[in-house]
Parts: C-alpha cells; structure tokens; sequence
C-alpha cells in the first residue's frame, strides 16, 4: 500500500520519466474491480486525458497528484500501483486504466484489494483525506517539531495506543500500518501501548524513531515490499512484515509475534517492546 515513503518515490521518478510526455490514447479497465474507485465516470476518461500533457507530480500523505496541461489532475491513493513501460515492454492483461504517450511507452495503473483513481479536470479535489495531506506538515520536514508531534498526545483519549496513534485517522497523514511496525520496533514501544502511559522521554523516543525510520525508508527509495514507477521494490530492508516476522528480532534476537490488531496485523518484539505501566 501507498504510504509517505512510496508517496514521495513515485513522485520523484515521475518527474524524472513521465513529464513532457503527451497522453495519445486511454484505455478503461479490462474487467471491472469492485474495489477500484474513480472520481466520476471511468468511461470519460479517454475524452478528459487524451492530448493532455504531463507537467509535473507531487506527492503527500498517501496520495500523489500527476498534473496535467489545462489544469487537470490525475490523483491515486493507497493500494493503487503506477507502473511505467517502455514500448517494447508487453502491455499486462489486467489493468484499471492505461495510458500511452506519443514515444509509445505507456502508464498502467492496478489495483490488487482496493484503491482509488480520480480525473479531475477542474483540478478541485474534494476529498477529506486529501485535503489533510495537503495542508499537513510532513513528519518529512524539518519543520515537523517534536512540539508538533506532542499535540497529537493532547488530543489522545485515555484507551489510544501506539499503533492507533499513528496509523489510524490519518492523524499523520502518509504514516499507516505497513511503516508503523519498522518505527515502533525501532523506539521499542509496543504496539498496543497506551501512549498517555508513555513519560516524556518514551514520547521524544517515539518521535525520533517516526522521524528517522521514515526518512531511512525514503532514501532508500521506499520499502522493499512496495514497488516503485519501474515495478523494483524499494531498496529500505524491513524489519518487521510478513516476509521477518519469523525470524529473530533484529535488535536483540528475541522473538517476534504476530498479531491481528485494529484491523490489520502487527508485528513486534517480545524483549524489546515491553508495555510500559503508568506511574
């Protein structure tokens, strides 16, 4: 799934490859995904994108926005992939939409569980998950202060743990369950800590991993179980998913556990990331 580490990769690589580029020909789903969502009519796609020319992309949160000329926006959120071919590359059989350019080279987007992509020719999105990564600072930025984390904990109900704390609600936009494990693992906080029982060294802990963690992530050109514009995973070697869970922890040595939690799993230490009691 798309989170800020991706976000920020496919951003990159499309203003290196795709701008310039000029949209000849669109072609809609090859057989329907009840899960890929669009922004209006699909089936207007071809009329919307064809002869439009790519300026440039950014990305934020968990989305990435690829501008066009006369002011339209394609915008893909979490759990859509973008995968760039060059033509003589063969075109996959399944896809949600497919665009070519006048080199012959082509852009396909799929989904595999669920994701978004929207056209939007005024270039107004109205979306509230958008809206927020948009006008969020990014744990990314120099700006984002350890004051600027501690608010999230002034909002906190009593029953909010780690893991809810930054992977739910979007509280930071482009942090979700796929990033959250490698930074918890890293401030030893358990994923089902109660983040009011953390002292102010357990929280600048939290907040130095978040920051750190993500920015190793990105250098490395995202994760190495996502996939980037050229279908290569990311370079950054997790240390907690369902391809190390198996295996010794990577701090310590100790085991590691595998739980369903809030919707999805987590994944963590059993030394390292000990549930602090409060005082």
């Amino acid at each position: 799934m798309l989170e800020l580490p991706e976000v920020v990769t496919l951003s990159k690589q499309a203003n290196d490859t795709l701008n310039g580029k000029t949209i000849t020909q669109v072609f809609n789903a090859t057989k329907p995904h009840k899960f890929t969502f669009y922004n209006g009519d699909p089936l207007e796609y071809p009329e919307l994108l064809t002869g439009k020319k790519f300026l440039s992309a950014k990305g934020y949160g968990m989305f990435v926005d690829f501008f066009l000329s006369d002011g339209t926006i394609i915008n893909i959120g979490d759990g859509t992939i973008v995968r760039y071919y060059n033509k003589e590359e063969k075109v996959p059989a399944n896809y949600q939409l497919l665009l070519t350019f006048d080199d012959d080279s082509f852009l396909v987007f799929t989904v595999a569980m669920y994701g978004f992509i929207g056209v939007y020719p005024d270039g107004v999105i109205e979306n509230k998950y958008h809206r927020m990564s948009t006008s969020s600072l990014s744990p990314l930025d120099d700006r984002y202060t350890f004051r600027e984390f501690d608010k999230l904990f002034a909002e906190a109900k009593k029953t909010l743990t780690a893991k809810a704390l930054l992977a739910t609600e979007q509280r930071i936009p482009g942090v979700g369950n796929g990033v959250v494990q490698d930074i918890l693992l890293n401030a030893k906080i358990h994923p089902k800590q109660k983040v009011l029982a953390l002292s102010d060294d357990r929280k600048k802990d939290l907040f130095h991993s978040l920051k750190d963690t993500l920015k190793e992530m990105t250098f490395e050109g995202g994760r190495d179980t996502q996939p980037d514009l050229y279908g290569n995973n990311g370079g950054y070697k997790t240390l907690l998913s369902a391809r190390t869970w198996k295996k010794p922890c990577p701090h310590c040595g100790g085991a590691l556990m595998k739980e369903a939690y809030l919707g999805g799993s987590v994944y963590y230490c059993t030394q390292c990331q000990k549930i602090d009691e409060p005082k």
